[in-house]
Order: structure tokens, then C-alpha cells, then sequence
């Protein structure tokens, strides 16, 4: 398996965030919906997915471009804040210095540099608010000008939706109460950074960049026919994650949702993620278009291997089956890639 690197420009809110497992599924109805593009059909580039991954996705990560190349925004990794900070030992000032450490929800590593840990390295950690800052330094002036009263990298909103019942005229209760559903937006201008592994001995690259550029331009995730999800996709490279990371490591820090398989670890430190999916696309339509849910350890984990063949592949977890009673055959991605790290020193 090969690892891409998918750099897209979104240009409208999202209502879905872009994580590695719905990225798989969509991409998977692309798959379906024109095999020919990928010369296989669904069914047969999953027919041995829970022992060998035909793809597996990332989530999406900011990525910032300046004269010293690309830096990467990737989530703090879901460690307790004493494997992660020098916290002061006075009880009182220690207080106020979690407080504000737990707002650092980016990590940053530029390309050329190495992960070999995170203890005392303060300066890699910066906050929603320190990373648009970051970014509108090397930003052109309108976009300086446009965004310098924003509060933060990436907005939530929040939309107040009812539906009216036309024998009433009015709202009401079950179906017709009204409900809130949140969108995500980018400041404008961003760029970010999917890493999609690819076994090309069944999916080629040029099928992949097809079926992503398709995404883009049809939406993805939730409410993608009212507009939003729209993103281009504006460069594809090979990278090679070990190279962000440390060539003796002894912990992996994941880059998507993963379901990690039973015994491979003796330590976890993760996120808990719980995954209520549902079709999309045909299926959608179905008497039941929801699948059950799937509890999985967020991006950002951070495991420790029992045995260094772990580190022999590029991706860690499992397939996770048996959620649909529309489609038997729905499997969720529960693979993800990973940077491989030395917790230890």
C-alpha cells in the first residue's frame, strides 16, 4: 500500500466533519455507482477488506503553505496533559495553566521535522485562534482584512430547521418539533490534507483522484444537495508518514476513527468516538437507511503496540461488519493510518 496525500480547497460549509470512515463510504458509492472507472466492482475491491484494505482515508487535516513548505495541523493527541506539558506543580497556577492548555487542540509539524515526542515541546501545541493567526500571517492582504474580527480556524453554527404540519399550519411535537443541526466552516482561503492509503495492485491512483474530484463537486456528507460539502481537489502527492514520525518508535498516533484490533496493544489513550451512521445515497431512501451504532477511538489516539510488526504495515484496526439490516454486506472503516512516535525517552 501506498500513501497519498489529497490536498482540497473547501468552498462551503460542512455538515458532516470530514473523517476518515464517512470519506470511506462515500467513496465507496462513487465505487458502486461506476465500477468501470475502478475496473472491479464494489463487492469485489471489498471481498477480502477485513484482512487487506483496498483504501483506507484520513481524516482531514489544515495544512498551511509558506516559503519553509507545508506545516500540518494535526489534533493533539488524546494524552492526559502531564504526557503532553510541563504543568507548574503550584496547585493554584496549575489550574489556571490546564485551563489553557486544553484550548491547544492543534499540533503542528512541518515537513523536514520529526515527531519524536511531545513532552516539553509547548511550541508544537497552539490553539483554534493561535492557528488562524498562524495562517493569516502568510495569508494576501483581503484575506487579513476579511477574517481579522474571527474568532477561530474553524466556525460552528448553528441552524434552526422545523418542519410545518400543513393540517396545523404550525410546528408541533414528534416529526414536526423543531430541531438544530450544526455547520462546520473553514475560514476562507484553507487548504487541507487527506493521507488515503492505496493498494494500487487493485485500485489505481487515477480512479482515486477521479472519485474524490466527484465528491467534491456533488458534496459531501449531510445536506450536500442544499450546497454544502462542496470542495476542490488541488493536489495529489506520495508521502511518506514515517518521515513526520520517528524511526524507533514505540507508540502510533492514529489519523482517523479506528476500532483497534483485540489484543494488537497493551496501552490505549483515545478519544471514545461513537459512530450513528446511516446510508446515503439509494439506500437512503429504505425502509431503515440507519446502521448501528459503532463506538471507535477518535483521531488522535494514541496506542502502544505489544510487538513491532505493528509497525510493518501502514495502517492499524479492522473492518467492523454486521451494522446494516438494509445492506448485510455495509462494512465501516475501522483502519486508520498512523504516525509513528517514541513516547519514551
Amino acid at each position: 500500500m501506498k500513501v497519498y496525500e489529497f490536498t482540497i480547497k473547501p468552498f462551503s460549509a460542512f455538515g458532516t466533519p470530514l473523517k476518515g470512515d464517512t470519506l470511506f463510504g462515500q467513496f465507496c458509492w462513487q465505487v458502486a455507482n461506476d465500477p468501470g472507472q475502478a475496473g472491479a466492482s464494489l463487492p469485489e475491491l471489498l471481498s477480502d477488506y477485513a484482512e487487506d484494505p483496498f483504501i483506507v482515508f484520513s481524516s482531514a487535516f489544515p495544512v498551511l503553505s509558506n516559503s519553509g513548505g507545508r506545516t500540518y495541523a494535526f489534533k493533539t493527541p488524546a494524552l492526559p496533559l502531564d504526557l503532553l506539558f510541563k504543568v507548574s506543580e503550584d496547585e493554584d497556577r496549575a489550574v489556571r495553566e490546564r485551563k489553557e492548555l486544553k484550548n491547544k487542540r492543534w499540533m503542528l509539524i512541518s515537513e523536514g521535522e520529526r515527531l519524536d515526542g511531545w513532552l516539553n515541546r509547548e511550541e508544537m501545541f497552539v490553539s483554534d485562534r493561535e492557528l488562524l493567526e498562524r495562517f493569516l500571517s502568510a495569508a494576501p492582504d483581503y484575506l487579513k482584512r476579511g477574517l481579522s474580527g474571527r474568532g477561530a480556524f474553524v466556525s460552528t453554527f448553528r441552524r434552526a430547521h422545523n418542519t410545518i404540519n400543513r393540517l396545523t399550519g404550525t410546528t408541533g411535537t414528534g416529526e414536526f418539533a423543531p430541531y438544530v443541526l450544526e455547520d462546520h466552516f473553514f475560514a476562507p482561503g484553507v487548504e487541507l490534507s487527506l493521507f488515503v492509503g492505496i493498494d494500487e495492485k487493485r485500485l489505481g491512483l487515477d480512479a482515486a483522484r477521479t472519485y474524490m474530484e466527484r465528491i467534491g463537486l456533488l458534496g459531501f456528507g449531510r445536506d450536500a444537495s442544499t450546497g454544502r460539502g462542496r470542495f476542490e481537489l488541488t493536489g495529489v502527492r506520495v508521502v511518506d508518514l514515517v518521515k513526520l514520525g520517528c524511526t524507533s518508535p514505540d507508540v502510533l498516533y492514529t489519523l482517523s476513527p479506528t476500532v483497534p484490533a483485540r489484543g494488537e496493544f497493551s496501552e490505549y489513550y483515545f478519544t471514545p468516538f461513537t459512530r450513528f451512521g446511516r446510508h446515503g445515497d439509494v439506500l437512503a431512501r429504505s425502509e431503515n437507511p440507519f446502521k448501528a451504532p459503532v463506538i471507535m477511538a477518535d483521531e488522535g489516539a494514541v496506542l502502544r503496540p505489544r510487538s513491532a510488526d505493528s509497525f510493518k504495515r501502514p495502517f492499524i484496526g479492522r473492518a467492523v461488519t454486521g451494522i446494516s439490516k438494509a445492506e448485510p454486506s455495509t462494512v465501516c472503516q475501522g483502519y486508520s493510518l498512523y504516525i509513528p512516535v517514541r513516547m519514551e525517552s
